[in-house]
């Protein structure tokens, strides 16, 4: 399991990791795969820490950092945290106010909303064009960092140009094939390609469907990884065989020792199937892809008022996902995950998952040589 990409990025398997964990990132990267760190919710000083750590952990290899770059976005983005609360309207707050009462989940002491609101503006900054700039500036301060990839959109030429001038390798997200072919012609060298399997923000076409389609726009010109659903090593040799040169995984971590989630969390997940996943605004006024849970389902009711518009929904959502996740209360917990959440069924570790992913390819081209030969 050794593509081109590997050569290039300089790991050993063609496995990538997105994590919002550091320490996913440096167990994958020291495994042999790729750690790739979702970097747009930290502060520039936030990401600072975070990679001097992970250069400290990954035995001097290479890996990547996420951001998000937009091209089209709300200035409503820049206010502060405290001018967000204030445009939520009151019919919104009354509404989760009492959902989250029904279910016996209590209100966040003055402390708690203040550290959330913290974290929130922090976090936000990273989410516009300057403030992904930022942390790409405190990224090109290690070295080690040879793989940035914007999740949202085409990167701008300028900064394309730039980080391919360092030597840096440069990676978008798309869930359709028009959208990779505007990225291979602006530069872009990666292109993810994500079906809506996948969790998070995704789009409507399946992983089955884009990878092939993807290959086939970018020809030789970019090289695909294949992202959504995948948990088995056998998708792996099926993404390969499609044309992709490795695959992007993202929930198989959340079950890790490793992952940012503590047992309450992961204890949701391994009892949640491939079945128990939907694609709601609920979370962030866009499709997400998340575990269903009684707190998706109640933006359906009838008496439900209409999403918010981003960021303002993310900041309604934000608040009672504290308290949920502080009540600990199965019934209320979304939390991004794709469909491939049904391989998370005990608490492992990421070096498991990795050997477990390569044993599992391994049978698979036993199984592809049999027939070849029969």
């Amino acid at each position: 399991m050794h593509t081109a990409l590997c050569d290039r990025l300089g790991c050993e398997v063609p496995i990538f990791a997105f994590t919002h964990c550091r320490d996913v990132v440096a167990a994958v990267t020291r495994a042999g795969g790729f750690g790739v760190l979702g970097a747009s919710t930290f502060s520039p000083e936030q990401l600072e820490t975070e990679l001097a750590w992970i250069d400290a952990h990954t035995d001097g290899k290479p890996y990547g950092v996420d951001v998000l770059i937009p091209t089209v976005y709300d200035e409503s983005a820049e206010a502060s945290p405290e001018q967000l609360e204030a445009m939520i309207p009151a019919e919104h707050r009354q509404f989760l106010d009492k959902l989250l009462a029904e279910h016996g989940v209590p209100e966040l002491d003055a402390d708690e909303r203040a550290r959330l609101r913290t974290e929130l503006g922090a976090g936000r900054g990273g989410m516009t064009p300057d403030g992904a700039r930022k942390l790409i500036d405190v990224a090109l301060g290690h070295p080690q960092v040879t793989f940035v990839v914007s999740a949202l959109g085409i990167p701008p030429a300028d900064l394309t140009a730039s980080l391919k001038e360092r030597g840096i390798v440069v990676g978008a997200m798309c869930g359709k094939a028009r959208h990779a072919q505007k990225q291979v012609d602006a530069g872009v060298e990666v292109v993810i390609a994500q079906g809506t399997e996948a969790g998070g923000h995704t789009g409507d076409i399946a992983t089955m469907v884009l990878v092939p389609e993807v290959v086939s726009v970018v020809g030789d010109r970019a090289a695909v990884l294949a992202a959504g659903g995948i948990f088995h090593g056998s998708q792996i040799a099926a993404s390969l065989a499609m044309g992709a040169q490795g695959v992007w995984l993202g929930t198989v971590w959340l079950g890790t020792s490793e992952s940012e989630l503590d047992d309450f969390e992961r204890g949701v997940l391994i009892r949640t199937g491939s079945d128990g996943t939907v694609r709601s605004k609920a979370r962030t006024g866009k499709t997400v892809r998340m575990t269903r849970s009684q707190l998706s389902d109640a933006w359906n009711a009838p008496d439900a008022p209409d999403y918010l518009p981003t960021p303002l929904q993310g900041v309604l959502h934000n608040e009672a996902h504290a308290r949920v996740v502080r009540a600990k209360n199965p019934d209320l917990y979304s939390f991004p995950v794709g469909q491939s959440v049904c391989a998370v069924t005990k608490q492992t570790t990421v070096a498991e998952v990795m050997y477990k992913l390569q044993e599992q390819f391994g049978e698979a081209l036993e199984r592809l040589f049999e027939l070849a030969e029969a």
